[in-house]
């Protein structure tokens, strides 16, 4: 039976599932503040990272985390103004630095992530999207052996989970790219991974497919729910009343104005991320890069160098700070000293980040016709096509052969 669906939120996990439930027949409307791709689906490192299975809690980092908050070095910074009310997430968030809760996490991880790949193909067959798609290795890049032995708690869960992947000396490394040559002293080769190559004109394609196909989208900004009997009856927006069958809330790090009309119980914090671009650089790599060291990514996009990582705690509503900026260009200058290009573009935008990172999927406790998808931290894109399936399925009361309780949203 047909449905009217409205979805709050145009980035990946909103156009992916208003794709899935126009595929299956019903009538879907996206409703985003700026358009599609506006925010963390635009800024993103752009790997397809079924990998990605190891949280940023791991045990150890209460030992470490003051060290890099300290030093400007390292990729974990901190507006201080804004401690005082990041502290309550904070330490729910160092509590999950144990081998039990990243095994939960993993776990979690690699339910949502182990097919990326596969299905951003599938999201996007037949559309103009799948021309920036590639099936491609994710490299790792490490200063040496040891440095790569010092990693060996997260690959060890990879290695368990099937991770498919190869170390790889400095020969190697030079071998499969020559432009990393004499970069690193030892590697890793991660198979079954791939890239975007523009990741916001990839959404902005699957949105026009979805428009192009009968879906409907809109600009306004939602401002809250109206709810009766444990329904939500309407969606308040700066452009009027917008009435539906079901919702879907998938606005990202925005989403937890939204947690006590919903009855969410699971806080969330905006990690903001940090790019910089090399427009029409000389330097040209293979595959996506991830600098161990530095924690960040490094990815040759359409006509450009990508250059992502560093995370910042600071809110929604601060300016950009420029110590992260700083800290990307030093890396990228100290990596690639002889690289030529004609300007730097620099971007900061917000990922969702739960205490346990795990993102939320599934229904809201207080209305049984919202429908929540979001608090993907760093996995966003990877994780995108598969959420919005999942999404699809429970909205359509279609099987789902999943246990989604690790993404409830009163876990």
């Amino acid at each position: 039976m047909q449905q009217e669906i409205l979805i709050i939120g145009a980035g990946i996990v909103g156009v992916s599932t208003a794709i899935w439930l126009q595929r299956e027949g019903h009538k879907v409307t996206l409703v985003d503040k700026e358009g599609p791709a506006a925010g963390a689906s635009f800024g993103n490192a752009g790997v397809l990272a079924s990998g990605s299975l190891v949280p940023v809690t791991v045990p150890g980092l209460f030992r470490k985390a003051p060290k890099m908050l300290f030093s400007p070095n390292q990729p974990l910074f901190l507006r201080w103004s804004y401690l005082p009310k990041l502290l309550p997430f904070l330490w729910r968030y160092m509590r999950n630095a144990n081998t039990k809760s990243v095994e939960h996490i993993s776990n979690g991880l690699t339910q949502l992530l182990h097919d990326a790949p596969d299905q951003h193909l599938a999201l996007a067959k037949d559309t103009d999207a799948q021309k920036y798609i590639d099936i491609v290795d994710y490299l790792f890049g490490y200063a040496n052996e040891t440095a790569f032995k010092a990693d060996h708690y997260g690959w060890d869960i990879r290695k368990r989970r099937g991770v498919d992947f190869l170390p790889m000396n400095a020969d190697d490394m030079a071998s499969y790219d020559p432009a990393l040559k004499g970069r690193f002293g030892y590697g890793v080769q991660c198979k079954n991974h791939g890239r975007i190559t523009d990741p916001g004109a990839y959404v902005t394609a699957l949105a026009k497919h979805f428009c192009d196909n009968g879906g409907t989208l809109m600009q306004s900004d939602v401002q809250g729910f109206k709810l009766e009997n444990g329904q939500c009856t309407q969606v308040i927006t700066t452009t009027g009343l917008l009435t539906a069958d079901k919702y879907i809330v998938t606005t990202g790090a925005w989403s937890s104005q939204w947690e006590k009309v919903l009855g969410i119980t699971v806080p969330m914090e905006s990690e903001r991320g940090y790019h910089i671009e090399f427009i029409n650089p000389s330097i040209t790599l293979h595959s996506p890069l991830m600098v161990a060291g530095g924690k960040f990514v490094v990815h040759s996009m359409d006509g450009r160098l990508r250059c992502a990582g560093v995370i910042e705690f600071g809110g929604l509503n601060a300016p950009a700070s420029t110590a992260p900026i700083k800290l990307l260009k030093q890396q990228m200058s100290d990596l690639f000293p002889e690289m030529t290009y004609d300007r730097i573009d620099e971007w900061m935008g917000h990922r969702p980040a739960t205490v346990d990172s795990l993102p939320i999927v599934g229904v809201s406790p207080n209305a049984n016709n919202v429908f929540l998808g979001y608090g993907h931290q760093h996995i966003g894109l990877s994780a995108g096509p598969k959420t919005g399936r999942w999404l699809a399925k429970l909205v359509s009361g279609a099987p789902l052969n999943t246990d989604l309780s690790a993404y409830a949203a009163d876990r």
